[in-house]
């Protein structure tokens, strides 16, 4: 298909459900096209849940066995998965294979080396971690979402309780907003302490909620990889890139600058490597980071906007596909041929996720 009968047929195609298109013959006319292999997909991924995460922030966690489909979805295509350096260099020399993919993940969380990796290399694909690090070294759960998921565990409720931890009571859990106004209040109220010290807010929290926090240590969740881990899949060919130090992107540029320098040097002593990748924490950017980035060395930044990646973007602006358990299987392989570029609207998407600070 070329480009002049890919614009003509643009106009049918928006109005035609997309299992209709996929079963006509669409979506691999236009995988196979010039116009796909113009084209980067960079696949976003942040968790796959070890329990009820993805019940509890589904723009953050999958279940495993839907993301076991996508990577079987992904062969089962014939889609070529590159090294994200090598596609970036490729796309900008427009030398990329047919139906070219990347797959990143944010953050770099513990069920990210339990069980998505596994499942990447049974697979054989590549895959780039942005890392944060403050808490790799660290065996604590990452404080604001922690509370937050506590919280959404007692979802619907009004409690007695939290004097002693400088809230007012009742605590209203019965909304999102509710529950998020909840965790404002403990973040401005543990500004100044310790990880260890915000880990007892947390452990006392658990127990005013009746939940048992040794079990959510216990298993990991809502902890980032040590640094044994993160050592261990280096050696096994995992990628490790940037994504600031505490999870945060300071408007000041020495803070901003300190917090690649301090990831990029922790990032050095683990792999070996150095890292010239950056992915924005919470897809947040500002046109002010990119002269800082260039000062620091840094050759792509991906962002949380959604579309596929052609030569023609800035290299500190990489556009990405955000995969979350709302999309369905065909709206996923839309994206992975094309057509769900297409279709869309193409605006930017900036995504707000809860930040992983200390």
């Amino acid at each position: 298909m070329n480009q002049l009968s890919l614009q003509r047929s643009l106009k049918v195609i928006k109005r035609v459900p997309l299992r209709v298109l996929k079963s006509s013959g669409i979506f691999h006319a236009v995988r196979d096209s010039e116009w796909r292999r113009r084209r980067l997909l960079i696949l976003c991924y942040h968790g796959t849940s070890l329990e009820d995460e993805h019940l509890w922030r589904t723009a953050l966690f999958m279940p495993i066995e839907q993301f076991a489909q996508r990577l079987e979805c992904i062969q089962r295509g014939g889609y070529r998965v590159l090294p994200l350096s090598e596609a970036l260099q490729r796309l900008k020399a427009r030398d990329l294979p047919e139906g070219s993919v990347a797959i990143t993940f944010d953050d770099g969380t513990y069920d990210f080396y339990k069980q998505a990796f596994p499942l990447l290399k049974k697979y054989g694909f590549p895959v780039t971690v942005y890392q944060t690090t403050y808490y790799s070294d660290r065996q604590l759960p990452v404080f604001n979402l922690t509370c937050s998921y506590l919280l959404w565990k007692r979802r619907g409720q009004m409690l007695d309780v939290g004097r002693e931890l400088g809230l007012d009571p009742p605590l209203n859990l019965c909304s999102a907003v509710s529950r998020q106004e909840i965790v404002v209040k403990m973040l401005a109220l543990t500004q100044s302490m310790t990880g260890q010290e915000k880990n007892g807010v947390l452990c006392r929290l658990a127990e005013l909620l009746g939940i048992d926090y040794g079990e959510i240590l216990s298993k990991r969740i809502l902890q980032i990889m040590n640094a044994g881990e993160i050592e261990q899949l280096a050696r096994q060919g995992v990628d490790f890139q940037l994504h600031t130090h505490r999870h945060r992107v300071p408007k000041d540029r020495i803070l901003f600058q300190t917090e690649i320098r301090q990831n990029r040097e922790r990032l050095r002593e683990l792999t070996g490597q150095t890292a010239h990748h950056f992915c924005y924490p919470g897809g947040v950017y500002d046109r002010q980071f990119l002269p800082w980035l260039e000062e620091e060395g840094v050759k792509s930044a991906t962002t949380c906007d959604i579309s596929l990646a052609t030569a023609a973007h800035n290299p500190l602006l990489l556009p990405r596909f955000i995969d979350t358990p709302a999309q369905s299987e065909v709206e996923y392989e839309s994206w992975l041929c094309g057509v769900g570029h297409l279709l869309s609207q193409r605006r930017p998407a900036r995504q707000k996720f809860v930040p992983v600070g200390d």
